[in-house]
């Protein structure tokens, strides 16, 4: 498709600027002029058509499914944007005292009721902009109630299935990583954490469920471990939408957690897009929630600024607050058993997939999942790679899974279906995961050359990376 430079022509125009009528001004500066200046020349209906032509050459959440593990992107209902786009909240500026806020505080406020309602923490903070930042902070809140209990414990435990981002967040803060293996079947090795925790252990890192898409079978015995020694429970709430209305992360013994409003709330995720990493905390570990945090008083809603133990500020004003709003909408708009439906359709519709799939694909580990599962390229046929099925899965419609990811598993390919993907989308994506199978074995240069049908085609990945072409040379 050629750039719109290409289709510029000498002295069209997309727009008429009224004549210059008023008698008693000098004519427009010539310094205001375009002369000399390399702009485009192309008609309206020609820069309309290019630019809706562009939009259809991008895979998007609207046009297909997504079944990205570890990612949950899935389905965005409009009406958030609606809700996001009101001028009482876009034109309100964040400088406005607590009095002329009291509609936004409110909405912040009772969203951390509601969040604490679904997981059994005390309060959340939205400070937070996005998972990762809400790890850092959570790990600064570890840090500092070890201070103020007057200990000096140096390690984080991190379990071998973790998100890339635990082991840096740690880091950040000055704790050394220590890594807790995993089981054949997918859980933390028991006994080998039973070893390593000690008294210079601070806390351990757990997302529940976990990366391979398993909830952990024994998660409370876990718990127990780390309490006993007093140390401290962290839930990377990245996989929270497994569990929405089924169990609550602080009855698992969890002290306290991150949770991705763009993965789980509905907020629209990707590209760069906004985030959301609220923390949440027990009654324990409150106080040291970072500023500010919005409190109820008698006579409304205001900022508690002055808290002694606090973590101190760690992003501008409050956090992302319009992506805190749509999640808002999208939990006022499900209620209790909408949240409950959701869990349970997320975890419905990944053990369905997995059921088409698992006489196709070698699946690593063999049980129940949760949101997700875990298959891998072992023994397909005639060389075939996790990459080219990824490639080739393309040509059918649908965006990749995620690929390579979690590191324990060789040539993982991670799927999630989302609670919002009905059963014949399920039944389609399975159908042309199959028959790549049946290419891989037939006709497996068909796959390794994919994908044929896509506006770009295979690239050298490793040549991209390293010297990407960032501008148009025409």
């Amino acid at each position: 498709m050629p750039v719109i430079f290409e289709k510029s022509r000498c002295g069209r125009s997309a727009y008429a600027v009224p004549s210059w009528e008023l008698a008693d001004t000098d004519p427009i500066p010539a310094a205001m002029c375009n002369d000399g200046v390399d702009l485009l020349e192309v008609g309206e209906v020609d820069i309309v058509r290019h630019y809706t032509a562009l939009s259809r050459m991008n895979f998007g959440v609207d046009t297909g499914m997504y079944p990205l593990g570890s990612c949950t992107m899935k389905y965005n209902p409009k009406i958030n944007e609606r809700v996001a786009a009101l001028p009482g909240f876009t034109s309100l500026h964040p400088l406005s005292s607590p009095a002329l806020s009291q509609g936004s505080l409110e909405v912040l406020y009772d969203l951390s009721e509601y969040l604490a309602a679904i997981t059994g923490m005390r309060r959340f903070s939205f400070a937070p902009a996005a998972g990762a930042h809400g790890e850092l902070a959570g790990v600064m809140v570890i840090k500092k109630y070890f201070e103020k209990k007057g200990e000096n414990r140096g390690v984080i435990l991190i379990p071998d299935s973790a998100h890339g981002t635990n082991p840096a967040s740690v880091a950040m803060c000055g704790f050394q990583v220590r890594e807790v293996p995993s089981t054949a079947e997918g859980d933390v090795d028991l006994h080998k954490l039973a070893a390593m925790v000690d008294d210079n252990v601070a806390a351990m890192m757990l997302t529940s469920p976990n990366t391979l898409g398993l909830f952990d079978r024994n998660i409370v015995e876990i718990a127990r471990v780390l309490h006993d020694r007093g140390a401290l429970f962290y839930c990377d709430g990245a996989n929270l939408n497994a569990v929405l209305g089924v169990a609550k992360v602080r009855a698992m013994g969890f002290d306290l957690m991150h949770i991705n409003l763009h993965k789980t709330f509905s907020t629209p995720h990707g590209g760069g897009g906004p985030g959301s990493g609220p923390l949440g905390v027990s009654d324990e570990l409150e106080p040291f929630l970072p500023v500010p945090v919005v409190l109820k008083g008698k006579d409304g809603f205001y900022l508690d600024q002055n808290r002694l133990d606090s973590i101190g500020r760690i992003h501008s004003f409050y956090g992302n607050f319009l992506v805190a709003l749509r999640a808002y909408a999208y939990i006022r708009m499900l209620g209790p058993e909408g949240i409950r439906d959701a869990g349970n359709t997320a975890v419905l519709n990944a053990n369905y997939l997995l059921s088409l799939l698992r006489k196709e694909y070698n699946l690593p580990i063999d049980r129940i999942c949760k949101h997700e599962f875990v298959l891998n390229d072992k023994d397909m046929p005639n060389g075939v790679t996790t990459n080219d099925i990824a490639k080739r899965i393309l040509d059918f419609g649908f965006h990749a899974p995620t690929v390579y990811f979690p590191l324990l598993v060789p040539g993982a390919i991670m799927i999630e279906p989302t609670e919002t993907e009905n059963r014949e989308t399920l039944e389609s994506f399975a159908a042309a995961m199959i028959a790549i199978k049946r290419e891989a074995e037939s006709d497996p240069e068909i796959v390794k050359s994919a994908p044929h049908s896509t506006p770009v085609r295979k690239v050298d990945a490793v040549l991209a990376a390293r010297k990407p072409v960032l501008k148009w040379e025409g």
